[in-house]
């Protein structure tokens, strides 16, 4: 079966599976401003790791399109002491996820990797054809395991059944709506939360793990979600593609600006006895931008909406 030129989100029923998340919270305020009909179910209400519920709830309440964006998720630490609950836990909802959508007539849908899932020792930046060419970074093996299932998962539904099913892999994701604390959140809402907490303690410095040299790629929050959905729509292909395009900066650099923009003027000190992981991060954009997308904020106005957030979170 042939998939449409562009498949119009006008009318439609939309599943976002997992909108409480980083993720999740930004596709609803990309759908609200859409004529469509946005579907949410907390976890509490359905547990996506139950097969017979998640099939149930798909067929009653018929969703048109459905974007997979639930996982479970952590950090280094938990990824690295709880292998099983991230691989399970992970296999399961995508699984389910998936199959109750192709059985119960979803027209389109979009499973979320990673782009943890990608060779540790790959060629930066990291381009599509990378894909199973080394192994995984040891620490968060067992998650990446479990998305590149989901990847191929989708993958072959499209391919075998027909189905307008894709994957999206998002570079590093930051803004309004992430967990600012050190335990949970990855660095940009760690060092907006430990920032603001020095300057609130009156501290005189802040020290950071490593040298500062590594360089990441960071995209808002918003701008991905709207780029989410411009797939949705455009995307005919059945291999996994990048969502990337965002601000490559070093960690230093990403240091001395987050403390510019939240008003602390104590020393930046750096622990160079501390691991600095690996030396750069960043997805290739170049097959993402082939699709007449781009993102749309600077990098220091996401910033700024990102402390926002966190201040109303207090």
């Amino acid at each position: 079966m042939a998939q449409e030129k562009h498949f119009d989100l006008t009318g439609k029923r939309v599943y976002v599976a997992g909108h409480t998340g980083l993720v999740g919270k930004a596709l609803v305020r990309a759908l609200e401003q859409r004529d469509v009909t946005v579907i949410k179910v907390t976890k509490a209400e359905l547990d996506l790791r139950d097969q017979a519920k998640t099939n149930v709830f798909m067929a009653e309440e018929k969703p048109d399109v459905v974007l997979l964006a639930a996982a479970k998720v952590g950090g280094i630490e938990a990824n690295r002491t709880l292998p099983v609950d991230f691989l399970y836990d992970n296999l399961m909802i995508a699984s389910n996820v998936i199959r109750a959508a192709a059985e119960n007539g979803v027209s389109r849908l979009m499973n979320l990797a990673s782009n943890c899932y990608y060779p540790r020792e790959a060629a930066q930046p990291l381009r599509e054809d990378s894909l199973l060419t080394g192994p995984f970074e040891p620490t968060n093996e067992a998650y990446a395991t479990a998305k590149l299932a989901a990847m191929r998962l989708t993958q072959y539904y499209a391919t075998q059944h027909g189905k307008g099913f894709f994957t999206l892999v998002p570079t590093s994701l930051y803004g309004p709506g992430d967990h600012f604390n050190d335990e949970r959140g990855h660095v940009i809402p760690a060092l907006i939360n430990r920032f603001h907490q020095a300057k609130a303690q009156g501290l005189d410095k802040v020290t950071l793990w490593g040298t500062g040299s590594p360089t990441r790629e960071f995209l808002y929050i918003d701008d991905a979600a709207l780029g989410m959905l411009h797939f949705v729509e455009h995307y005919q292909g059945v291999e996994a593609i990048n969502l990337a395009g965002g601000q490559s900066i070093s960690i230093r650099e990403l240091g001395e600006t987050i403390a510019s923009i939240v008003g602390y003027q104590g020393e930046l000190c750096w622990d160079m006895s501390k691991p600095d992981g690996m030396p750069h991060k960043a997805l290739d954009s170049e097959k993402c931008f082939a699709h007449d997308w781009r993102p749309e904020t600077s990098f220091h106005d996401g910033l700024k909406a990102a402390y926002q957030s966190y201040l109303t979170s207090l």
